[in-house]
């Protein structure tokens, strides 16, 4: 029993080690009435600035551009380079406006993409923009888009997917009702602005906010034409990105400092700078605590914004006691801890400033009552005091200035239990006897129970069994000859196997790859295993690979598709 609980433990440390990654589909309008509201495409620099700011390895963003029909598309493309962001970045600067609009279009697309790339744990999100009421062709009524818009919203709501608004009301015909509801329907928030200028703002608040951080404003200025300096602060060892976007409408120069004086390397390995038409992006990688100093050269008289979002891999333990009865009229003590990989923060910075609450809503009467907590050096303390014979949800909230973060929910039922026994009962309890018979059943069940936790360990084990090494893949049409660049696709975000249509940005004229298995093999090897009608070859001689084939280093294969008429070269490297 006592390995059980510690399996289970580590099952559960494993899943909430991990930093919160994101599926996030940017939904944009591309009518030409944008010509006029988003005169320089300031939506598509926003869009820009939310790849930049996504995590260097492991977020996924799709791209949606509609119009009363999809124009582009994007399907959920994995963050594992910055040649990723780059490609991405690329894509949305080469959408095309065209005429018409149909919200409807723009949210039930988004919804399919996440449907069909999503990954379990990662955190999904719509983003969708639009500056304007509906503008449908005559082909369509407003009947017909408010069902695809109602049905597309209740699959959201009932998928957990919030949908956050962006209502650019440059002409003040904004409907804001119909994305007031989109958004409050689905646990979102609508924001809405006359200008475009204000759309990095907003597209930073929305990632901030969807990740459970706060948007820090730094001292702005009207640049002189020399370098003029900002502060900026890590406030402690736990910070995992800094984030610092640079607002202007023409080109910056910068300088960084680091707490020891010295001037950084921009770029290097530590830290990644974007630039674009509006803004430039500095994310420094786990920086070191103090203060550093940011120096910045602009155009004269330009107005220059700063704003820093700090990323953590920061999560909240709570514990509970489990050695009373929870029944009307009992305390119930409450412990929590912030945790960094799984260890208790030692940090005290961390939670020096920090205000902790405990969250208790009452089930049966859906009522939330906040708790006051005690926050020290040491952890979070407090308790809750049980009024009624109900059922009860705890978590303990913790947030600062930097920050917000939630524990998982603990249910706790007081329906059945009974008040805490006075202490006035008094008596020594008899010993109990033993029943040998019973207890050498019970010796007996422990050890099938502990051979069957064995192989389900083992089992879980090879379930999550991680990969090494990477796929070059390259795509060849078979009619034109034409081959894609090499794209390196690294397999060590996966556990224990990835379809071949995942590595391919699960793109829908490929979707018969996803019959096509990798799976982690012996000696750090990789064993593919196709169940799809494709043709593969090495070395110009087919092999089935039904049962499974091994890969070793620099093995290369060609698969060859039937549905399209393309083929796919695959290289796997160490």
């Amino acid at each position: 029993m006592l390995l059980f609980l510690t399996l289970s433990q580590a099952a559960l440390a494993a899943d909430t080690n991990s930093d919160t990654k994101i599926d996030a589909v940017l939904s944009v309008d591309v009518s030409t009435s944008m010509n006029e509201s988003d005169v320089n495409k300031v939506s598509y620099e926003a869009m820009k600035m939310f790849v930049d700011m996504a995590s260097v390895q492991g977020d996924k963003i799709g791209v949606v551009a509609y119009t009363d029909q999809v124009l582009r598309e994007k399907a959920l493309l994995k963050m594992n380079s910055m040649q990723d962001k780059k490609d991405l970045k690329s894509f949305i600067d080469q959408l095309t406006r065209g005429p018409y609009t149909d919200i409807a279009v723009g949210v039930s697309e988004a919804v399919k993409v996440l449907e069909s790339g999503s990954e379990p744990g990662h955190v999904p999100l719509i983003v969708l923009l639009t500056d304007g009421n509906n503008s449908l062709n005559a082909g369509k009524t407003q009947e017909q888009s408010d069902k695809v818009l109602n049905d597309a919203v209740k699959k959201a709501k009932d998928k957990g997917i919030p949908i956050y608004t962006i209502g650019l009301n440059a002409d003040g015909q904004l409907n804001k009702d119909a994305l007031e509801r989109i958004s409050k329907e689905t646990n979102g928030k609508l924001f809405v602005t006359s200008t475009a200028d204000d759309l990095p703002q907003i597209l930073s608040e929305i990632y901030a906010s969807h990740l459970k951080l706060k948007v820090v404003p730094l001292t702005g200025f009207t640049a002189n034409g020399q370098f003029q300096d900002v502060a900026v602060k890590i406030p402690n060892s736990s910070v995992q990105e800094a984030n610092i976007s640079i607002m202007s409408n023409k080109p910056v120069e910068i300088k960084l400092i680091n707490p020891s004086g010295q001037e950084q390397t921009i770029p290097s390995d530590k830290i990644i700078y974007s630039t674009s038409n509006a803004y430039s992006l500095l994310k420094i990688l786990n920086p070191v605590q103090g203060d550093w100093k940011l120096q910045i050269k602009g155009v004269p008289k330009e107005k220059i914004n700063i704003n820093l979002i700090y990323n953590y891999d920061l999560q909240v333990s709570m514990e509970l006691s489990s050695s009373i009865s929870y029944g009307p009229g009992a305390t119930v003590p409450v412990k929590a801890y912030l945790q960094s990989n799984g260890q208790n923060i030692t940090d005290t910075e961390l939670y020096k400033n920090a205000k902790s609450t405990l969250l208790v809503t009452d089930l049966d009467t859906k009522k939330t009552q906040e708790i006051p907590l005690t926050t020290s050096e040491k952890g979070i303390e407090g308790s809750m005091k049980i009024a009624e014979a109900h059922d009860y949800e705890l978590k303990v909230k913790v947030e600062d200035a930097n920050f917000v973060r939630e524990s998982q929910a603990a249910k706790i039922s007081a329906k059945t239990g009974a008040k805490i026994p006075s202490d006035s009962s008094s008596g020594a309890a008899e010993a109990p006897k033993t029943n040998w018979a019973v207890t050498g059943g019970w010796i007996a069940g422990v050890l099938v129970l502990l051979a069957g936790v064995a192989f389900a360990y083992a089992a879980w084990k090879k379930a999550n069994k991680g990969f090494v090494g990477q796929l070059v893949i390259e795509i060849k049409d078979e009619d034109t000859g034409e081959r894609t660049n090499p794209q390196y696709k690294k397999l060590n975000a996966f556990k224990g196997k990835c379809q071949l249509h995942q590595l391919l940005q699960l793109a829908p004229e490929f979707a018969e790859t996803k019959q096509i298995v990798l799976k982690p093999g012996a000696g750090d090897n990789v064993v593919l295993l196709n169940e799809s009608g494709c043709t593969i070859e090495k070395g110009g001689r087919v092999f089935d690979a039904s049962k499974g084939k091994e890969l070793k280093n620099n093995d290369r294969i060609k698969i060859t598709l039937q549905n399209v008429n393309k083929s796919i070269n695959l290289e796997y490297l160490k």
